[in-house]
């Protein structure tokens, strides 16, 4: 916690206190206040308490610890590619996915003024890597440095701290609100139709049984065995079922190289049959398949 900015770290430490009184309803995420991943959670669920936490590590383990009813975790960018190290994390957490969630994503680039009330020329922006590569060419076209940061809101409350008008941030609008910055131009992404997926991960799954009458998405990750054609027949039983993949990436975990591991996103639940069959199949050709978690589809793949 002490690792933020400290205009952030007076809200953390608030926003801490308020959700100690009631953890069930509290949603941990990863950044200061006023990140896109604060801006989720209070989409998500309005009536939520967000604790912010630094790392998606301890956004995590505040589920696993009780300080939370869930965490609300970025999961990939529709400019950028998947979010780094979520893949690894999700599985190693124990917890499991119960829902998804579609952030519209807007950047604003805001500065401390000078004396003078007047902003720049600036020397550098900061903010977080995925935020910097979402306004890519607006950083390119004006000639401004990026520095990486934290987290955007983060990146906001460190220039804030700073008061240096040579230096601005990228960050969502809220975070202008709540370090006292000015918003000097909105809407610096890249592309107008910007867009972040969330899962919304808790200790207990949901039941697919539930779900299998509903139009739902099983996430889940698992290990091919180490054969010529094992990916190939691995999904076999996808295609011969009728059942959907909306998303399948790959990863290497560890340093030996002798197996890969894939992530995979699947319509359907369990206890439908043609899931059950696919699922079946590709289990007898992978050393593991671990299920992630069976949720309500937020929005239309295709």
């Amino acid at each position: 916690m002490k690792s933020f900015p400290a205009p952030a770290l007076a809200l953390v430490e608030t926003m801490q206190a308020t959700a100690a009184q009631d953890p069930a309803r509290t949603i941990s995420f990863q950044g200061a206040p006023g990140a896109n991943s604060h801006r989720a959670a209070i989409e998500f669920a309005p009536e939520c308490l967000p604790l912010p936490c630094f790392a998606f590590e301890d956004a995590l383990d505040a589920v696993s610890a009780g300080k939370a009813g869930a965490a609300i975790i970025p999961i990939e960018n529709s400019q950028h590619g998947r979010v780094a190290d979520i893949h690894f994390l999700l599985p190693e957490s124990g917890l499991k996915i119960v829902a998804e969630y579609f952030l519209p994503i807007h950047h604003a680039l805001m500065a401390p003024a000078g004396p003078d009330g007047a902003f720049g020329p600036f020397e550098a922006v900061y903010s977080h890597p995925q935020a910097l590569g979402q306004s890519r060419i607006f950083l390119r076209e004006r000639g401004l440095v990026p520095l990486a940061y934290a987290d955007t809101a983060g990146a906001a409350a460190f220039v804030a701290q700073g008061g240096d008008p040579k230096l601005a941030a990228i960050a969502p609008a809220l975070a202008a609100d709540l370090y006292g910055l000015k918003i000097v131009e909105e809407h610096v992404e890249d592309a107008p139709d910007n867009m972040t997926r969330f899962v919304v991960l808790a200790p207990k799954a949901n039941d697919p049984a539930t779900l299998v009458a509903q139009d739902a998405v099983t996430t889940f990750v698992f290990e091919v065995k180490n054969i010529p054609a094992a990916l190939y027949k691995a999904m076999g039983g996808f295609a011969t079922n009728g059942v959907n993949m909306t998303k399948l990436e790959s990863y290497q975990k560890g340093a030996s190289f002798s197996a890969t591991t894939f992530y995979a996103d699947i319509k359907g639940a369990p206890g439908d049959p043609a899931v059950d069959r696919a699922l079946e199949e590709l289990a007898f050709h992978c050393n593991k398949v671990l299920m992630l978690g069976t949720y309500r589809c937020a929005r239309q793949r295709g």
